[in-house]
């Protein structure tokens, strides 16, 4: 089956969103994917202990001193999304994250939400609340009331319904709680939910903070923790990865729709299964191989695709000799359910470059494999040197992507399989596929207007600075579709600047020269032009805190602390 044989339910991804360790956003998160850089962080001994480190942990010979950081955890513009800021230094930074991620996917996908037909829905999951249990519940800021309940709003559950509420999304609004595999379980949910016409536009993704501070952990002999903070995916030394945090969503349309409206399209999602392994495993928190061939021999039928036209696979590879291993018989065994055998498929797994992103780890591995498959490139595994001897590569076809290459050519249309587990039971399998061509659309000199809009002067100019940086990288780009996405898809603020230019050049001198900034919401009257990706609102990012009680304390009592 080639692009042009759609059928009608496939469903686009016309917008991606991340923030992980090492990137603050999905540009910074693919460079260092086509760069193979580790960005777990090794924390020093100074820095645990000014978190609050116990000096009996940091002695432990068991205890490793890393983790996928995430900086400015403790910063959001509270502002913009109307939190007074006691309120928001009491939401948990998971909801927090994932607010501005949910506006950015938007925003990439060229759709201000005021402006636009139909129901947008939301479907992500979150993992537990740190914030809660560490910082909250203990000091004199719990949330618990003299009945000793939970007050509403502090459990994963409400993430998809806090962004329906603050983005004015009438969609259907679902939490998604599956451990490690619910962000793309939230996916194929998504995707279900557009083929089924409950919403005609979807947010999907999943966001997940394990640490509030700096801190390390004790690794166990047949844990699934790295002994020594590095994921090593399908290498022989593979001892488990490193907890990491992160946010991550995509944007999703039926793929007919999106090329009526003039999307962008990054990839197109060809099929997807969710399953569980029931009792057919070890135990409740061991995962088997069952269950996980299932979920791809099922997304793989959905697609109508044959196993052989695949040229990547994103595992979920937890980085464990045995759990690789595994996973690997899993899919050999679905490959030859579906009636056949991998022809030069390429292995990857994100950890080995972010860390365990817990609830959002199948979101990262699907924008990394949403990215490869739009431009044509698998980027390297890095901590890979050895093969693992417990994974069979003899039968041929699979091998692990050591560096960065372009897709093999044997391929004559670019598809991936990506695949989320979790400890228990679910796993999920999305089926990705290159995009249907877009005509090229060159600037034929008609002079446009840029319109760039932020709640103060000062952000006008990020705003304008961003776009300019964005333009020179993308010389490409039609002067007209960008004049277009920024009036379709940008909400107007108080503040804005209007830059009149016929070249990318001429607009990219005007956003980093002197701005005329006015004082009020720009009229924004598009001309003709296509959505394409741009740069999202620069968020102000205020500190809204609240911090751990410590020994003989007491955490602060204020909601913005300095």
């Amino acid at each position: 089956m080639s692009v042009d044989d759609y059928e009608g339910d496939e469903i686009a991804v016309i917008g991606i969103a991340a923030r992980v360790p090492g990137a603050p956003d999905a540009a910074a998160f693919w460079r260092n994917l086509l760069d193979g850089v580790d960005s777990i962080r090794d924390y020093t001994a100074d820095e645990l202990r000014a978190a609050g480190v116990p000096e009996s942990l940091l002695s432990h010979p068991d205890y490793v001193r890393s983790a996928g950081h995430l900086d400015d955890l403790d910063r959001f513009d509270a502002e913009f999304f109307g939190y007074p800021p006691e309120e928001a230094a009491l939401i948990d930074p998971q909801h927090r994250l994932f607010l501005q991620t949910a506006w950015t996917v938007l925003e990439d996908g060229g759709y201000d939400v005021t402006r636009c037909d139909g129901s947008v829905g939301v479907f992500a999951g979150a993992a537990a609340n740190q914030y809660l249990l560490r910082h909250l519940l203990p000091g004199r800021h719990s949330p618990l009331g003299p009945d000793g309940r939970l007050a509403p709003g502090h459990t994963p559950d409400y993430l998809p319904a806090r962004v329906s509420y603050k983005l004015g999304l009438t969609g259907p609004s679902v939490a998604v709680q599956t451990a490690c595999s619910s962000s793309l379980v939230a996916v194929a949910l998504a995707a279900q939910a557009l083929q089924d016409f409950r919403c005609d536009l979807a947010i999907a993704g999943g966001v997940a903070v394990t640490a509030t501070t700096p801190s390390g952990y004790l690794a166990t002999e047949a844990g699934v923790l790295s002994r020594d903070g590095r994921c090593r995916s399908f290498d022989a030394d593979a001892s488990g990865s490193a907890p990491a945090g992160g946010a991550g969503a995509v944007l999703l349309k039926r793929l007919a729709d999106a090329q009526e409206d003039g999307d962008h399209v990054y990839a197109v999602l060809r099929g997807w299964a969710v399953t569980n392994e029931g009792a057919g495993r070890a135990g409740f928190l061991t995962p088997g191989v069952d269950g996980q061939a299932a979920a791809v021999t099922e997304a793989l039928a959905a697609a109508e695709l044959a196993p052989e036209t695949l040229g990547f696979l994103e595992i979920s590879g937890g980085g464990t000799a045995v759990g690789d291993a595994m996973e690997v018989a899993g899919l050999h065994r679905a490959f030859a359910a579906a009636g056949g055998e991998p022809t030069h498929c390429v292995l990857g797994c994100v950890k080995a470059n972010v860390g365990n992103l817990d609830a959002a780890s199948g979101i990262a591995g699907l924008i990394k494999a949403v990215l490869a498959v739009h431009t044509g490139t698998i980027p390297a595994n890095p901590n890979f040197a050895v093969r693992n001897p417990e994974i069979d590569f003899t039968q041929g076809g699979f091998s692990v992507a050591e560096k960065t290459a372009p897709w093999p050519e044997v391929h004559a249309i670019r598809r991936a399989g990506v695949t989320a587990i979790s400890m228990n039971g679910t796993n999920a399998h999305v089926v990705v596929e290159e995009p249907p061509p877009r005509p090229i659309v060159e600037s034929d000199g008609t002079r446009c207007e840029l319109v760039v809009s932020a709640r103060t002067p000062e952000l006008v100019t990020v705003a304008a600075r961003r776009l300019a940086d964005h333009l020179r990288a993308h010389p490409d780009l039609a002067l007209a579709d960008v004049a277009y996405t920024l009036g379709v898809g940008r909400r107007a603020f108080g503040y804005h600047a209007i830059v009149d230019a016929a070249t990318l050049s001429e607009a990219c001198s005007a956003l980093d020269g002197e701005l005329a900034i006015e004082r009020a919401e720009p009229e924004l009257v598009p001309g003709a032009g296509r959505r394409v990706p741009l740069p999202g609102y620069p968020f102000a990012g205020e500190r809204h805190w609240v911090e751990p009680p410590r020994e003989g304390g007491a955490d602060r009592p204020n909601g913005r602390n300095e």
